[in-house]
């Protein structure tokens, strides 16, 4: 019986990973040879600071600045993935950095 569980298992994430493996390979498979359509290009131009911008307002959309600690640590967290973002300009970097800087003032502060 747990034979055949953990089977069933590794089967699953065997399939998972294969499933995210083409889902990220596909447009470099897609547009090898073409260049990819105007829309495309939207998305790959304005999709990053869009989701920066939901990030923010997901970050500061419940806080009540009446009560201490006042939104300090939502605030630092935007400040300091704004600052890291101007600095690097890579929004993967600033993304999680921002996170990661978040996260620790929420656990230590």
């Amino acid at each position: 019986m747990s034979g055949s569980v953990s089977i069933d298992i590794y089967i699953a994430i065997l399939i998972m990973a294969l499933v995210n493996y083409f889902t990220r390979v596909f447009p470099f498979i897609f547009f090898i040879k073409k260049e990819p359509p105007s829309y495309i290009v939207f998305v790959e131009r304005f999709f990053p600071p869009v989701i920066m911008v939901i990030l923010i307002v997901y970050t500061l959309k419940d806080i009540d600045f009446s009560l201490y600690p006042h939104g300090l640590k939502e605030i630092l967290g935007v400040v300091f993935t704004a600052v890291l973002h101007l600095s690097i300009k890579n929004y993967l970097i600033s993304i999680f950095g921002g996170t990661i800087f978040y996260m620790a003032l929420v656990q230590y502060l």
